[in-house]
């Protein structure tokens, strides 16, 4: 598998590390996260990231000397990725700077409906990936820690985004919002619904829904 694919794999259309002018490291990171993908837990070794990014034998162990250290450069990369599926100027703005007339709810629904639908639709080897590492993190405390810390990069913005709604408890509400993500992204991109996948408009819905019942509106 040349370099180009295997990055490709891991990114929907996106262009490969390698042709958008990423720096090595993150050509490793994005190769390893398609291994993960493509060949599981197995099948990522020092080794394989070398063949499959076309980069001479011994490059990944120059970067990353150990598999612990491999597999936490992934993580890295694969929540700078995750974070770009939404661009920062496509979230709404704070809820007491919305303009006459705007539904802020309506708003974050919108916005958390659009990052959900690229995940599910264009990010499905990057989730499989993920799954693969949270399983590893299980059996690996120093992974457990350093993947966790990445997912309070994700939840502490949603508690912000809910304490500007008005929420009285946004940090349960937060959590059961990245909880009904990560069931729908479990059941399409590895679960019986993988070839069901929601569009735009029912997962908007579903937030709206979510958010207004905990908002008690």
């Amino acid at each position: 598998m040349t370099a180009d694919r295997t990055a490709a794999s891991a990114s929907g259309a996106a262009p490969s590390a390698s042709a958008s002018g990423a720096s090595r490291a993150e050509l490793i990171a994005d190769t390893a996260l398609a291994l993960l993908a493509e060949r599981g837990m197995r099948g990522l070794t020092h080794r394989a990231v070398d063949e499959a990014a076309g980069l001479p034998l011994g490059s990944t162990s120059n970067h990353a000397r150990t598999r612990a250290a491999l597999l936490k450069a992934a993580v890295r990369r694969l929540a700078q990725r995750e974070a770009e599926v939404l661009a920062p100027d496509e979230m709404p703005g704070p809820a007491g700077a919305a303009p006459d007339g705007t539904d802020p709810v309506a708003e974050l629904a919108d916005a958390l409906a659009l990052a959900l639908h690229r995940s599910l639709t264009t990010q499905r080897d990057l989730l499989i990936a993920r799954y693969e590492l949270a399983l590893e993190a299980t059996r690996r405390p120093e992974l457990r820690e350093f993947y966790d810390a990445t997912g309070r990069g994700f939840r502490e913005p949603l508690e912000a985004m809910m304490t500007a709604l008005g929420s009285t408890e946004p940090r349960r509400h937060a959590r059961s919002l990245v909880a009904w993500c990560e069931g729908l992204m479990f059941s399409c991109a590895a679960g019986a619904d993988h070839d069901a996948v929601p569009d735009r408009a029912a997962l908007r819905t579903g937030f709206a829904e979510l958010l207004r019942g905990m908002l008690d509106e």
